[in-house]
This record gives C-alpha cells, sequence and structure tokens, in this order.
C-alpha cells in the first residue's frame, strides 16, 4: 500500500483542517478494521439518518452513546457474569466494544433507542440558514437609478 503525505496540504490551507483529516484517516484506516458489532447506516428522509448496532446480550445500562470530537461514539461493557454459570456453547458475543462514526458537519444526533437487541440511534442533518441558498431579487436599472436619486436630493 503506498503512503502519501499530507503535510504540504496542511501547509498550504486554511480553514480546511477537517477535511485533510478526514482523508488521512481514510488513508491510514487499517484494512482489518473490527466487524464486531454489526451495523447498518439507513436514509430515514431528505436529511435524516438512522444507525442501528446489533447489541445482543447488552441491557440499555451497559450502553454509552456519546458525541464528542465530531465523532458518535458507540460503547458497551458488559458487568460481570455471576459466578455459578456453566455454559457448553457460547454464541453470543458479549465482548466490550467501541464504534466510532464520524458525523459530517450540522449533524446531530437526535436520540437513541434500545429494543430487540437494537440500539437504534437517529441522526438529523440541519442546515444552518447563512448556508442554504438564497434567492436574490433583481431589480431594474431605473429602478435603482430613481432610488440613487432619491438618496442624493435628501
Amino acid at each position: 500500500m503506498r503512503n502519501f503525505d499530507l503535510a504540504p496540504l496542511y501547509r498550504a490551507t486554511v480553514g480546511f483542517d477537517r477535511i485533510a483529516d478526514l482523508v488521512d484517516r481514510a488513508l491510514t484506516t487499517d484494512v482489518a478494521q473490527p466487524t464486531y458489532p454489526p451495523y447498518n447506516i439507513e436514509k430515514t428522509d431528505q436529511d435524516a439518518y438512522r444507525i442501528s448496532v446489533a447489541v445482543a446480550g447488552f441491557t440499555p445500562d451497559e450502553l454509552s452513546v456519546e458525541v464528542k470530537e465530531g465523532a458518535l461514539h458507540v460503547t458497551a461493557r458488559k458487568a460481570p457474569e455471576a459466578e455459578g454459570k456453566t455454559f457448553l456453547h457460547r454464541g453470543i458475543a458479549t465482548r466490550a466494544f467501541e464504534r466510532r462514526f464520524a458525523l459530517a458537519d450540522h449533524v446531530r444526533v437526535t436520540g437513541a433507542v434500545h429494543e430487540h437487541g437494537m440500539l437504534h440511534i437517529d441522526l438529523v442533518r440541519e442546515t444552518p440558514e447563512a448556508l442554504k441558498p438564497r434567492r436574490i431579487e433583481i431589480g431594474r436599472a431605473s429602478d435603482v437609478q430613481a432610488k440613487a436619486l432619491e438618496g442624493t436630493a435628501v
């Protein structure tokens, strides 16, 4: 695999740190990423998303969902098992895990629900008014000249 040096990008740009970090993270990510626990990401509306994580065997008290530093962190820590249990077969994985999802700008977590062994996390993208497209009214040249004359006549 090739290694890319993004240092010139950092030196030549201002205000694009998040994009450069995202590219750097994508290029340096290990190929053997953990696959536990499995998850889905679905688009539920124009600006709404849902992340569903399979968390069979965990209670809501053992799960944690946090947003920090532009990323969504989903962690699980299983409480110690009671003594005296003997398993003949243990197929339900209840090992601790941490999953991170990078969030785009203006994406906000609206809630999380644990049901039927799934953790559903709802997200919404809220575009600020300053970034939304706006229509500029086009005036006539005669109107602009009339307003300019009124401003100088007063």
